[in-house]
C-alpha cells in the first residue's frame, strides 16, 4: 500500500521569533533556514518582510535551500483598501520568497471585535489577498487564526473562511488553534468536518501549546486529515510555544500508526540529526537544552533505578519506545543512592573502566556510591567525578600531583578610576613528583581564583590542561542553618570541546568548589592520557 505523503511546515523563525527572551539576528535566521533543509523540512517560514528592519533584509535575497520552500508570512488586506493599494500585502508580494502564507481571521467574534469589520469584508479579503498572491505566481497558503474557537461559535462562517481561500486558489488551508485551548477530541471532529468540504490534501493544523496538548492536537488533524503540519524546533513560539517538530518528526517516523500510512521529508538518516540540530538551536540562543525533552533531551533515555537498569542492560526494550540512535540521542544509566550493581556495571562499561564481577572492590563502590550519595554528593549530575570515584576505588587513577595547601582571600580595594572593587587572591601549592609548586593569581571570586590558580602550573602535566576552561558553576544549599552543606557542580570543557561535569560537597562552599575543580583537572588528565 503506498503512503501518503504529510507535509511539515516550520514556523521557528517567525512564530517561534514571539518567545519571550529569543531574538534572531538575520545571521542566525539564514543560519536556521539551512539547518532546517538539510533535515528536510518542507516550508521554512522566515519571517514577516516589512513588519521589521531583520525580516525585510531577510526576504531581499532568496537563501539557497535545497528542498525547503522559502514562505513569507503577512496579512491579507486591509479591510477598506483594494489589494493594489495595501502596503503591507505590497511587502509579501516583493519578497523573494517561494510562497506566501497569509493570516486571516476565521471567527466571526474576533471579526467583529479585534477587526471592527463585517463578516463579509472579511471574506472579500482573504478572496482578493489569495488571488493576488496566485496572479504573482506564488504559492498560498492561509493561517485560518482562531479557527477552532470560531467554529465553536458559527461553524458556518468559520467554513466560509477557509473555503474562501481554498476556492480562490490557496494550495494550503491552515486550520490554526491559536489560543492554544482546543482538546484532541475536538480537533478531530472538527478537522473531519472540514474535510467534507475541503479535500485534506489541502488542508494543514497549527497549533498552540496553551494546555500542553499541541502535538497531541497535531496528531489528531492528521488521523482526521489533515496533512500539513505547522510547527517550530523545540516548541518555540508565543505564550506556552507551538506543536514541537522535534516531538513529531519521531513520532511520525517511528510509530506503526502513523509511519504506516504516511512518508515525510525527514529521512531516517537526517532523523539521527533531530538532537543535535534542538541542541545547536538551543545553543544559537545561549539557553541549556531541556534535558528532559522526548526523544531529545538528555534524559529521554536515561535510567536510574537498580531494576530498571538491570532489565536495560539484558535488552533496550524493556524500557526504551525507540532506540536513541534513531534520533541521534544515546542511553545512559545514572548512579546514584537508587543504583545497584547494574547500574554501576553499565557506567562503567560506558566509560571504558576494566572491571571484575568477582571483585570485592566492586561492591565496595556500590556502598561508597550510597554512603557518598546519602552525603550529599551527585553522582547522576557529575558523570566525571563518578568515573574518578570508580577508577580511585577500583585502583586506576595515579597521583598525579598533590596539593599541599590553598589558601584564599577576598578584599575590597579601588580602581584607577576610584571605582570600589571585590577582587579575590588565591594561592596554590602543589607538589608534582618531588617538585614544589606554587602559584598565586587574582580573579573576580574566590572561585574564579582557585581556578586560574590550580591550573596556572602543573609542571610536566600542564601541557594536558591547556584549553580546560570553567564553563558553569552552580551552587545548592542541602540543609540550612549555619552549619549548612554546600553542593557544587562545575562543568568544564576542553579544546576538543567535550564537555563533563564534577561534584564537591562540604560544609565551607570554597572547600565544595576545590573538590570540584580537583576532579575537574584530574579528569582532563586521565581523559588525556598524561603519565603518572
Amino acid at each position: 500500500m503506498s503512503r501518503e505523503r504529510l507535509y511539515l511546515f516550520d514556523t521557528t523563525l517567525r512564530d517561534g521569533a514571539q518567545t519571550n527572551g529569543v531574538d534572531f539576528t538575520l545571521r542566525d535566521k539564514q543560519l536556521i533556514a539551512g539547518l532546517l533543509d538539510e533535515l528536510g523540512i518542507d516550508y521554512v517560514e522566515g519571517g514577516y518582510p516589512g513588519a521589521n528592519p531583520t525580516d525585510t533584509e531577510f526576504f531581499a535575497t532568496k537563501p539557497k535551500l535545497n528542498h525547503a520552500r522559502f514562505t513569507a508570512f503577512g496579512m491579507t488586506r486591509r479591510a477598506g483598501r483594494s489589494a493594489s493599494n495595501d502596503p503591507g500585502l505590497a511587502s509579501l508580494l516583493e519578497a523573494k520568497a517561494d510562497a506566501i502564507c497569509f493570516v486571516a481571521k476565521s471567527s466571526a467574534y474576533q471579526v467583529r471585535v479585534a477587526l471592527e469589520t463585517t463578516n463579509e469584508e472579511n471574506l472579500a479579503s482573504i478572496r482578493d489577498s489569495v488571488k493576488a498572491a496566485k496572479s504573482a505566481g506564488r504559492e498560498v497558503m492561509l493561517d485560518c487564526e482562531h479557527f477552532f474557537d470560531g467554529y465553536k461559535e458559527n461553524p458556518e462562517f468559520a467554513l466560509a473562511c477557509a473555503k474562501a481561500a481554498f476556492d480562490s486558489g490557496a494550495r494550503w488551508v491552515v486550520l490554526c488553534d491559536t489560543n492554544g485551548g482546543t482538546m484532541p477530541h475536538e480537533v478531530e471532529t472538527i478537522v473531519t468536518e472540514v474535510t467534507k468540504h475541503i479535500p485534506g490534501d489541502h488542508v494543514g493544523i497549527h497549533a498552540h501549546n496553551d494546555t500542553e496538548q499541541a502535538v497531541a492536537n497535531s496528531l489528531a488533524a492528521v488521523r482526521a486529515g489533515a496533512r500539513q503540519i505547522q510547527g517550530t524546533l523545540n516548541g518555540l513560539g508565543e505564550r506556552c510555544g507551538n506543536a514541537n517538530l522535534v516531538s513529531l518528526i519521531p513520532t511520525l517516523r517511528l510509530k506503526q500508526e502513523f509511519a504506516d500510512r504516511f512518508e515525510i521529508g525527514v529521512s531516517p538518516d537526517k532523523m539521527a540529526t533531530l538532537t543535535k540540530v534542538s541542541r545547536t538551536l538551543d545553543d544559537m540562543l545561549n539557553r541549556a537544552p531541556n534535558r528532559h525533552a522526548p526523544y531529545v533531551g538528555e534524559s529521554a533515555f536515561v535510567t536510574k533505578t537498580g531494576i530498571h537498569a538491570s532489565a536495560v542492560l539484558k535488552d533496550p526494550q524493556t524500557y526504551e519506545h525507540v532506540t536513541p540512535e534513531s534520533v541521534g540521542n544515546h542511553r545512559k544509566v545514572l548512579v546514584s543512592d537508587q543504583a545497584g550493581r547494574s547500574n554501576v556495571i553499565a557506567e562503567l562499561e560506558r566509560a571504558g573502566i576494566p572491571y571484575d564481577k568477582n571483585d570485592p572492590k566492586l561492591a565496595r563502590l556500590v556502598e561508597e556510591l550510597k554512603e557518598r550519595e546519602a552525603a550529599g554528593y551527585a553522582y547522576e549530575s557529575a558523570n566525571a567525578s563518578f568515573e574518578l570515584l570508580a577508577r580511585r576505588t577500583l585502583g586506576r587513577v595515579p597521583e598525579y600531583f598533590r596539593v599541599e595547601q590553598f589558601d584564599v582571600n577576598v578584599e575590597q580595594r579601588y580602581n584607577a578610576n576610584g571605582q570600589r572593587v571585590t577582587v579575590a587572591m588565591a594561592v596554590v601549592k602543589v607538589d608534582v613528583a618531588g617538585e614544589k609548586l606554587i602559584s598565586a593569581a587574582e580573579g573576580n571570586g574566590p572561585v574564579n581564583a582557585l581556578d586560574v590558580a590550580l591550573r596556572k602550573d602543573l609542571g610536566k602535566y600542564q601541557k594536558y590542561i591547556e584549553g580546560l576552561k570553567l564553563i558553569d558553576y552552580r551552587v545548592r544549599i542541602l540543609n540550612g542553618g549555619t552549619e549548612a552543606v554546600t553542593r557544587v557542580l562545575i562543568e568544564s570543557e576542553d579544546e576538543a570541546g567535550e564537555r563533563w561535569t564534577t561534584v564537591g560537597v562540604s560544609p565551607n562552599i570554597i572547600d565544595a568548589s576545590f573538590q570540584a575543580l580537583m576532579d575537574s583537572v584530574v579528569y582532563k588528565l586521565v581523559k588525556s592520557g598524561a603519565p603518572a
